[in-house]
């Protein structure tokens, strides 16, 4: 039987550092699973230049197939490196898979689950979410859980299990509620809650940012949005002091929950291949 080939899928970054990590993160799984795990983005990380990236330019997804493809390759297992089930997963894969068997012919491909499937989530990534607050602070008295934002409900809804489990891993007086970076217009989308500014609008003392992210981008890491934002919260209010805890994806115990997606999404494969 052909192994498969295993892609760690992100969305992708048009920040070097994104592609840099999703490379990092590729590297100790292999290590763990002894499986080779190639990163590879959706999109927006072919923006970046090869010199950027340490003279190698990123694998993106549908060139990355195609070349497997055209080589004889029929056999892949994706693993997400999503929180949820995003329409990255549920429409932007499924297209592009489709758009290939047009040209090559079938081939199987088994998508690994989320980081935190629902209902039942990931008590290891609550782990890291705790662990990630008490390096930042150690006895913390105000914690905000903040990601991207999702116009999906479900993907929203990941954030708010994760949170509300993050609550029970500290002593009672311990405040822990959520921001979004992003979220449309309209009461249909309340479910969505406030952006972060708002949020930090009505709050004073020391607040820890619980980030909801795997990699630096747009949002996160130096010089991103989040930090543009925690200062000018910071500068209107001196009772405020906001500290951001490190990534998801600088955790070691991700590499634990992303083996195990892919240890699942392995026997799957072996039991239809």
């Amino acid at each position: 039987m052909t192994e498969p080939v295993v892609l760690l899928v992100d969305n992708g970054s048009r920040r070097a550092q994104a592609t840099l990590n999703l490379r990092r993160i590729a590297e100790q799984i292999t290590e763990a699973t002894g499986r080779t795990v190639h990163p590879v983005s959706l999109q927006h990380a072919d923006r970046v230049s090869a010199e950027a990236l340490d003279g190698r330019a990123a694998n993106i997804l549908t060139p990355f197939l195609r070349e497997q493809l055209a080589t004889g390759q029929r056999q892949f297992v994706i693993l997400p490196l999503f929180f949820g089930v995003s329409r990255a997963l549920t429409s932007f894969i499924p297209e592009q898979v489709a758009l290939l068997r047009e040209a090559f012919g079938d081939f199987h491909v088994e998508v690994a689950d989320v980081l935190c499937p629902l209902p039942q989530g990931e008590p290891m990534l609550v782990d890291v979410l705790a662990d990630n607050v008490r390096r930042t602070m150690s006895h913390p008295q105000r914690v905000v859980v903040v990601d991207h934002g999702s116009p999906i409900p479900e993907v929203t809804a990941v954030r708010r299990w994760l949170a509300s489990a993050l609550a029970d891993r500290f002593e009672s007086g311990v405040v822990v509620s959520e921001a979004v970076m992003e979220r449309r217009e309209g009461s249909s989308y309340d479910f969505n809650g406030q952006l972060l500014e708002d949020v930090l609008q009505d709050l004073s003392g020391k607040v820890v940012l619980s980030m909801l992210f795997v990699s630096p981008g747009r949002h996160a890491g130096e010089g991103g949005d989040i930090a543009e934002i925690c200062l000018a919260a910071e500068s209107a209010n001196q009772d405020l002091t906001v500290t951001a805890s490190p990534l998801v994806g600088e955790h070691p115990r991700l590499i634990a929950v992303l083996s195990q997606r892919l240890a699942d999404a392995i026997a799957n494969w072996s039991a239809v291949a």
